[in-house]
């Protein structure tokens, strides 16, 4: 993040114990390369997804279903969407913790208050594709599937919901696209969610 924020207590001690990590693992040899995204430029990215994704959403919705949009109760939307925000970090927990060492143990949450951001960490190494697994399964689950199912049942509650969450997915795309982007010669790669800070951070030798 361009700021520093004030960490909890529980935030730090996850921190100190990642930085300890970090420090054994470069006496090791290996070389440490911070993929941090910043959250400012997340929401912006998402800001800039939402224009064209909703216009190419709605467009090809009224294509499809000509009848129109459906009126829906924007009450209930507001706390579905809420209880999703919730749901998405769940998803990031439980596809990591499926492939992490202890498991659920492995696995918090937080939210960063300043920018009422919510996250989902995992304490322990993963490879490559769990962890994108992980980062993406939100986008499916919550994002791209309803849109795909409100597409075919004519539900403008559902493509609603699809579209915001495709647009709040938008930090995860952007740590898939850091990770995926990297190239590196080395021959042992060991990638650490970072535990304070949206993104992740590889250690290679």
């Amino acid at each position: 993040m361009s700021e520093k924020r004030k960490l909890t207590e529980k935030e730090q001690k996850r921190l100190d114990r990642f930085e300890q990590t970090a420090k054994e693992l470069q006496e090791k040899g290996y070389r440490r390369v911070d993929l941090v995204v910043d959250i400012t430029r997340a929401n912006a990215f998402g800001l800039a997804m939402m224009v064209p994704l909703f216009i190419g959403g709605f467009l090809l919705f009224w294509k499809l279903h000509p009848e129109g949009i459906q009126q829906f109760n924007p009450v209930a939307f507001l706390i579905l969407y809420l209880v999703l925000i919730v749901v998405h970090e769940l998803l990031h927990g439980i596809t990591w913790s499926l492939f992490s060492e202890h498991h659920w143990q492995d696995i918090d949450f937080g939210i960063m208050l300043k920018l009422l951001t919510p996250y989902c960490t995992c304490a322990v190494p993963l490879a490559e594709g769990p962890y994108i697994a992980g980062a993406l399964m939100p986008l499916i689950v919550l994002g791209i599937l309803p849109t795909i199912a409100a597409l075919v049942n004519g539900s403008t509650l559902m493509l609603l919901t699809g579209l915001v969450m495709i647009v709040s997915a938008a930090g995860d795309i952007l740590i898939v696209r850091k990770l995926r982007s990297h190239r590196t010669e080395a021959t042992e790669i060991i990638i650490l969610d970072h535990p304070t800070e949206a993104g992740t951070v590889i250690f290679e030798r």
